[in-house]
């Protein structure tokens, strides 16, 4: 069946200019004899019109120009369609991208999409949303939070934000529950990674894969705001090794696990952030992998 491609440009994320990659899309889907379309992504995060269009339209692949939130978003609408996903990352983080080895340079990423081997990669849901990449609750919630109330955008926005909340911030108290095991702790933030990525080549799961049916869970313990930054560092280096969760130390600064389900009782009301997407919190959070939620375009 000959390809076609619907692009979902969004007109507001990350920091580079949207003319141009319109140019781009045009000029060289054309130069590969290809047919395609172009649409906006949609304000309201609302993409079930996409799986009537597949169906009639029998498009083949939906390429998203956006962040790793549009990417859930879309994805979302996507699981079970027999449609391929490709990436031009144009967010401020592009974790998803990063992970899976998609060039953020716009023309590269677009070869990535012409010449790329779709495969299966997890996603998770938290309550009823999905995410394809990291949910994070307490500190970096936090941050993303006051991230999306700034009128410019980018890294050195991110970092200013984050070095304002840093100074401001306390830990939070959470029960986590487990299939044997329930810990109580108090920390400045959970992540919970199906990949390696917070952003920007940020690595706060080392070990997640994108495909292995786990979902790795970062807790960041309360501690020194003089010993957090030096914890973090050995966190994303790899110094701080996997636990078995059943030998869990409550000594140790940050807990590193994996598991593919687990509930976060949220006792202090800490905000909560998907894909780097603000989103209103909860009391409590139910969370799961889905194993091969969807086909993504990759190298």
């Amino acid at each position: 069946m000959p390809r076609k491609i619907i692009y979902l440009v969004n007109p507001i994320s990350g920091t580079k200019g949207k003319s141009s990659l319109l140019e781009l899309i045009e000029r060289k889907t054309k130069a590969r004899g290809i047919d395609f379309e172009i649409i906006h992504t949609s304000a309201t995060g609302d993409y079930e019109f996409l799986k009537h269009k597949i169906k009639k339209e029998r498009i083949t692949d939906i390429a998203i120009c956006g962040g790793d939130g549009t990417v859930s978003s879309v994805a979302a609408a996507l699981i079970g369609m027999p449609v391929n996903i490709g990436i031009i990352p144009m967010g401020s983080g592009n974790g998803l991208a990063l992970a899976a080895k998609i060039p953020t340079k716009s023309s590269k990423a677009l070869d990535i999409i012409f010449e790329g081997s779709a495969g299966f990669i997890d996603g998770f849901y938290i309550n009823r949303e999905f995410s394809c990449m990291l949910c994070g609750i307490g500190f970096d919630a936090q941050v993303a939070h006051e991230f999306a109330k700034q009128k410019k955008r980018g890294l050195q926005t991110y970092i200013k934000v984050a070095a304002i909340n840093f100074f401001k911030t306390n830990p939070y108290s959470f029960q986590i529950d487990l299939k044997n095991k329930s810990l109580a702790v108090d920390a400045f933030f959970i992540c919970i990674a199906n990949g390696n990525q917070f952003g920007n080549n940020f690595t706060i799961a080392p070990k997640a894969s994108l495909l292995d049916g786990l979902l790795d869970i970062v807790i960041v313990k309360k501690m020194s705001k003089f010993l957090l930054p030096f914890s973090i560092l050995n966190q994303v280096t790899g110094i701080n090794s996997m636990q078995n969760i059943n030998d869990y130390a409550e000594k140790k600064h940050i807990t590193y696990f994996q598991t593919a389900c687990l509930t976060i009782h949220n006792i202090d009301n800490a905000p909560i952030h998907i894909d780097g997407d603000p989103k209103k919190t909860s009391a409590k959070f139910e969370i799961k992998i889905v194993p091969k939620a969807l086909k993504l375009i990759q190298p």
